[in-house]
């Protein structure tokens, strides 16, 4: 196979890998569209229904760790397979449940531990497959989860409008099956050809193979999964509460819904512009800079009232949240080189989720204590600063003095 249809067919895993995040993350967060329909025909409380959501994303960081692990292992062919079948039975088994801890089993935790297993595999694939736009290749990747808020969504609620819910989710689970499975098989092993300067722009690293156990013990490891806990635990709680903030603003419920979409859309866009940022300028400093952007966007919140000023900010805070998320996989993957990325970005990626599912929670406990978002946005903004300052400390190059041969012994 020539280098030339190497690259070329890169590009195929990369569309593929966005559409499984797209479906994937997709489904789980359509739970926010069936949240009223199924609390008003089941009767269960919005809280337990919730709960399947908190579950989703600790399910899912637990999982990424374990799935990065197996594709390192076994391929990411039958990864993605095995949670395409798996996502698809957990939303037709959640469509039938009969009881509450039935549906939070089948949606918080079959579905949870399914949407793991695409964002990390698929991430480390497309960053073996492309070299020299890796950056913009798993941000294509990541932007499948921009998109899925314009697609999984208003799909769900056509169908709930048009019959139930029972039916809309049972259609999703099957239209799943029908999209991912065929898609599972597009995925193919990287050459071998691609990834023989593994870890050639790392400074006069040395040219000896990490080991996983080597990986997960080292500093880079450790400052790339607090940095992605704390970047996920500063947004997530002003994106989950940013249509019922802009309510007690005064903006109207269908109204206060665009300036949440707006900012998804926005996150769509990030990943764009900052992979190809990335692509010229490096990862790190890209990422500090979004970082940086993300936090005093989290900050702008206690000064904004109007829906113009909602607008504008939704604008900037998703361009930063959404472009910031690709560039994690890219310093994995340059500095930890591509035989284990499946396994280290998996373990960053649960620290992510970890991160993802304490906003929600936090930003509800606030507005229940306090009855207002300040302490929310004030948390998020030193929580943010705290990412950019991590993100700061990581260090490319490896130490000299490092001897991988007694570390593994």
């Amino acid at each position: 196979m020539s280098k030339a249809a190497r690259f070329d067919y890169g590009w195929v895993v990369v569309g593929a890998g966005a559409l499984m995040t797209c479906v994937g993350f997709g489904t789980m967060l359509s739970l926010a569209v069936f949240l009223q329909p199924i609390s008003d025909a089941m009767g269960w409380s919005r809280a337990g229904i919730s709960a399947a959501a908190t579950l989703d994303f600790l399910c899912m960081g637990f999982a990424a760790f374990a799935w990065g692990a197996l594709s390192d292992r076994f391929g990411t062919r039958i990864v993605v397979l095995a949670g395409s079948l798996l996502l698809g039975l957990g939303l037709v088994s959640a469509s039938q449940a009969q009881s509450l801890w039935q549906f939070q089993l089948c949606f918080g935790v079959l579905i949870g531990i399914a949407a793991g297993s695409f964002y990390a595999p698929m991430m480390a694939l497309a960053s073996a497959w492309i070299d020299k736009h890796r950056s913009l290749a798993v941000a294509l990747v990541s932007a499948g989860m921009g998109v899925s808020p314009l697609t999984v969504a208003p799909s769900a609620s056509w169908l709930i409008t048009a019959y139930d819910w029972r039916f809309a989710m049972l259609v999703i689970g099957i239209a799943a099956w029908a999209l991912l499975i065929p898609a599972s098989f597009l995925v193919r092993p990287a050459p071998q050809g691609t990834t023989v300067a593994t870890n050639a722009p790392t400074a006069g690293a040395p040219q000896t193979e990490w080991t996983a156990a080597q990986a997960l013990r080292t500093p880079q490891f450790i400052t790339l999964a607090l940095a992605h806990f704390a970047c996920c635990a500063a947004h997530s709680g002003p994106i989950f509460h940013m249509v019922s903030y802009a309510m007690v603003c005064g903006i109207a419920p269908l109204t206060a819904v665009t300036v949440y979409s707006l900012a998804g859309f926005s996150g769509l866009g990030g990943r764009l512009l900052l992979g190809v940022l990335a692509d010229r300028l490096g990862a790190k400093p890209v990422l500090v800079g979004g970082l940086l952007v993300q936090a005093l966007s989290i900050a702008t919140y206690l000064a904004v009232a109007q829906l113009g000023q909602f607008y504008a900010l939704s604008v900037v805070f998703g361009l930063a949240y959404g472009g910031v998320m690709p560039l994690y996989a890219v310093l994995v993957r340059e500095f930890f080189g591509a035989r284990i990325m499946g396994t280290v970005f998996g373990a960053v990626s649960a620290f992510a989720s970890l991160g993802m599912a304490l906003g929600p929670w936090a930003g509800g406990y606030v507005f229940d204590t306090f009855h207002g978002y300040t302490w929310l946005h004030a948390g998020s903004f030193a929580i943010g600063l705290a990412a950019v300052a991590v993100a700061l400390s990581f260090s490319t190059k490896r130490q000299p003095s490092l001897d991988l041969g007694r570390a593994a012994a």
